[in-house]
């Protein structure tokens, strides 16, 4: 059986569910504070997949959703690239 706070929720930065309910449960913060403290969501989706889950945490451990005015932020990459700028290939190989 799985430890539950050994669950990563942010999969980008591999914060565990462990980490943010030990963090907010220490410093009584919000959801933007708690992503600071532990990375969660700064990873390359922006908090595209944790940030329902930070916000859930920091309302249950607190009681309350946060009156934090300032929402977490998606950051998209500033640019698109192709795949094959990615993987160091200079040129498109034609068969």
């Amino acid at each position: 059986m799985i430890d539950q706070k050994e669950i990563i929720v942010c999969r980008c930065e591999e914060v565990t569910l462990g980490e943010l309910l030990e963090t907010s449960t220490n410093y009584p913060c919000s959801s933007r504070e708690l992503k600071l403290r532990t990375r969660a969501g700064m990873g390359f989706c922006g908090g595209r997949t944790c940030r329902s889950l930070v916000d859930a945490i920091v309302k249950e451990v607190n009681g309350k959703a946060t009156a934090d005015t300032m929402t977490l932020r998606y950051q998209p990459p500033v640019r698109p690239i192709s795949f094959h700028l990615l993987g160091g290939i200079n040129e498109i190989r034609k068969n």
